[in-house]
């Protein structure tokens, strides 16, 4: 199919070598392929980019104006498998697994991992793939790295969907979320991703979809980014990343393109009261739409709900 030529990453984000990860002793997971043969729900095709020395993998399906859709914590491209083949029908959909997460490479030192890395990749994907026009899609961590690539780059960014997250430092997001880091902090390598994603559910998952989410994490080391991601969530005015959190807060406060909020009206973790503050800071914001029997992962609990919200919103 065609694509758009690549362009160039922006100069902010230089890319990073191989040779830097060697000198700073850092080891590098890449899951087996074979396990994600075979997968339920998830047909496609991969795509690669280097990206610092490390491999990131991609979805990308259709033709027409890009939806990019970001997972967060502690997900990756599976999340999207029912969402993508509606989109892509009438549009060219792109969706990353995180560096850390899903078919892309591991780094194994939990201390590799910040927001800058995170925001740094997809700026690298963005500008190779020579997207424009975009339909940014965010859920969970997506979030804070999506929207703080939208407007730090309002000129690629057509419209933002707005699932499930939160754009703020200072203070943890509930009493819920502060257990939730704790018990990741307490077991480690080994936390059980798939009942994680499970547990932010409403209506449960299967044996096999639970599986598909433990496929990327077969080891200890490999789940490294699942376990940075908690302490990345500014909880304090002095963490390191409340300011430029706050920064993007701010500037979508001055955001004037189409946005929409899409929320599980179930979520305990992020509670439905955030959807309402995203609709009152963003001028012109559409929504919430609450989605009746869908928690934190709303895609597993009511993807056609999610999808027919996302699809109306961009014309799909």
């Amino acid at each position: 199919m065609g694509r758009s030529p690549p362009g160039t990453f922006l100069p902010a984000y230089p890319p990073r070598r191989r040779a830097n990860l060697e000198d700073e002793g850092i080891d590098v997971f890449r899951t087996p392929d074979a396990r994600f043969e075979s997968l339920p729900d998830y047909p496609f095709d991969p795509n690669w980019l280097e990206h610092g020395g490390l491999r990131m993998h991609y979805l990308d399906d259709g033709e027409g104006d890009p939806v990019l859709l970001l997972h967060g914590e502690p997900t990756w491209s599976y999340l999207w498998r029912k969402t993508i083949p509606p989109l892509a029908r009438s549009r060219r959909v792109v969706a990353p697994d995180l560096i850390g997460f899903g078919r892309s490479d591991k780094p194994t030192d939990v201390d590799w991992y910040s927001y800058d890395k995170h925001v740094e990749s997809i700026a690298r994907l963005v500008h190779e793939l020579g997207l424009e026009r975009i339909t940014l899609v965010v859920h969970d961590w997506g979030g804070p790295i999506g929207l703080r690539f939208a407007v730090e780059n309002p000129s690629l960014v057509e419209r933002i969907v707005i699932l499930d997250t939160g754009i703020a430092g200072g203070k943890p997001p509930s009493e819920l979320w502060l257990r939730f880091r704790e018990v990741v902090r307490e077991v480690g390598g080994e936390l059980d991703i798939g009942r994680l994603v499970e547990a932010g559910t409403a209506r449960g998952l299967s044996d096999d979809i639970r599986a598909a989410y433990d496929a990327p994490f077969p080891t200890p080391e490999s789940k490294a980014g699942a376990r940075a991601f908690p302490e990345h969530v500014p909880t304090e005015p002095e963490h390191p990343n409340a300011t430029v959190m706050n920064r993007v807060r701010d500037a979508l406060g001055d955001w004037h393109k189409p946005v929409l909020v899409v929320w599980g009206a179930e979520d305990t973790v992020l509670r439905p009261a955030i959807a309402e503050h995203f609709v009152q800071l963003i001028p012109g914001a559409e929504g919430p739409v609450l989605v009746d029997g869908a928690s934190h992962f709303l895609q597993e609990d009511r993807s056609d709900e999610v999808t027919a919200a996302i699809a109306a919103f961009v014309g799909a």
